[in-house]
């Protein structure tokens, strides 16, 4: 019998549908939205063969909800952001985003307004709808399992692909750090990668 995944009483969906929260960590709103964060691609890495099928559809650009918030000491001190532009020196994970930064047309844009972008940290369960499907590297289909590792690949995404299988998919390289560990894997029953946070 399939997992349902279906909304609950705990549950807080993104109206993107990227993320879907089960049980909820920190509400993290601490530091501004670096510039490119409003502007970046999706996907930054667009070698044929390597573009993720999550991301089919997906014109929108700057840091997407379910993507990985990256301290980003090039922008100032306190911004935060995706890992547009190496070198990724001093950039490091600090959680999942919950909104778009843009979000969409007709909607309230508080990141847009307000320059912050909120994320979760401090553990939880969560659900993405966007992760990386490819190896960034040479193209060949990634799967997941439960158990796996999750990093944050140079899209900012999450990746199973971790330090010790090819840290040139990630944007720490070998010193990654673990962002989490799959609890229900995505399949033909359950079409999110769903997650406990680690950090």
């Amino acid at each position: 019998m399939p997992l349902s995944l279906g909304q609950g009483s705990g549950d807080f969906r993104e109206t993107s549908g990227r993320i879907q929260a089960f049980h909820v960590g920190i509400r993290n709103t601490v530091g501004l939205l670096a510039p490119d964060a409003f502007t970046q691609p999706n996907p930054l890495i667009t070698t044929a063969g390597t573009i993720s099928t999550t991301l089919a559809g997906i014109a929108q650009l700057g840091v997407l909800g379910g993507s990985v918030a990256f301290t980003r000491p090039d922008a100032g001190n306190g911004y935060i952001g995706g890992p547009a532009g190496s070198p990724y020196t001093g950039r490091r994970p600090l959680g999942i985003f919950i909104n778009d930064a843009v979000r969409n047309a007709f909607e309230n844009i508080p990141g847009v307004a307000s320059g912050h972008g909120p994320y979760f940290c401090g553990l939880g369960t969560y659900g993405v709808s966007i992760w990386e499907t490819e190896d960034l590297t040479g193209g060949a289909t990634l799967t997941y399992a439960v158990g796996d590792l999750l990093y944050a690949s140079l899209n900012g995404l999450l990746t199973n692909k971790g330090p010790a299988a090819d840290s040139d998919n990630l944007v720490e390289g070998a010193t990654a750090t673990l962002l989490g560990v799959v609890k229900v894997a995505p399949d033909a029953d359950n079409s999110l990668l769903v997650f406990d946070l680690r950090i």
